[in-house]
């Protein structure tokens, strides 16, 4: 295993970048079509604009005390699952001399508003993972890089699964989502995100190859 894929798979967690939100989190990042990407830096720096969400994402949500207990335990672990990704997927994007997307700045809009809100907010962002790792796994040249990227999208399940049961959702459709996962195609994903980003041109031009 090469030094690149231990990074991906155990890299350090970094401080992520103020101000990085969405509000659309209904809409998520799924499947890509082949034209989507040229390279694997290519889908690592998709993944990455979505870990950047993810991790901003539980930064302000567990700052924002709305939980205690088992389920503030369990947010703040997964908010540092999401920060190790993002170093991690930087790291590598840099190791493979690719240059990793800067975080897009966005708007979580009135998801820490409640217990309720964050936690189900949280649900979708982490399904909405998982579905985009799946839908990009296709494309990824370098086999190595795509089984690390296994590990992230098997996390991304978990962490899901987690939140599902906290919320007391049923078994299949809420704890779990079915038995298979369904996809978007990204140009419908930029389209649903891009009136909740502060620069949406800018982000869908990043992210379009």
């Amino acid at each position: 295993m090469t030094d690149t894929i231990r990074d991906l798979i155990h890299g350090n967690a970094s401080v992520v970048p103020a101000g990085v939100a969405m509000g659309a989190l209904s809409h998520g990042f799924e499947l890509a079509g082949a034209k989507d990407f040229g390279s694997d830096v290519d889908v690592l720096n998709y993944a990455l604009t979505l870990e950047y969400l993810e991790a901003e994402f539980y930064r302000q949500g567990n700052k924002a005390g709305l939980l205690s207990g088992k389920e503030k335990k369990y947010l703040m672990q997964i908010g540092d699952d999401e920060a190790s990704h993002v170093a991690t997927i930087t790291a590598t994007i840099q190791k493979i001399g690719g240059s990793p997307i800067g975080a897009p700045a966005v708007d979580f809009g009135g998801a820490f508003d409640s217990r309720k809100s964050y936690l189900t907010t949280a649900h979708i962002f982490e399904n909405k993972g998982v579905g985009a790792y799946l839908g990009a796994a296709g494309f990824v040249k370098d086999k190595m890089i795509l089984q690390a990227a296994a590990g992230i999208f098997g996390v991304e399940a978990r962490h899901a699964a987690v939140v599902g049961n906290l919320l007391g959702l049923k078994a299949e459709g809420g704890v779990y989502m079915g038995s298979t996962e369904v996809g978007i195609p990204k140009n419908d994903v930029l389209k649903a995100v891009a009136p909740f980003l502060r620069d949406p041109d800018k982000v869908v031009a990043a992210i379009t190859y």
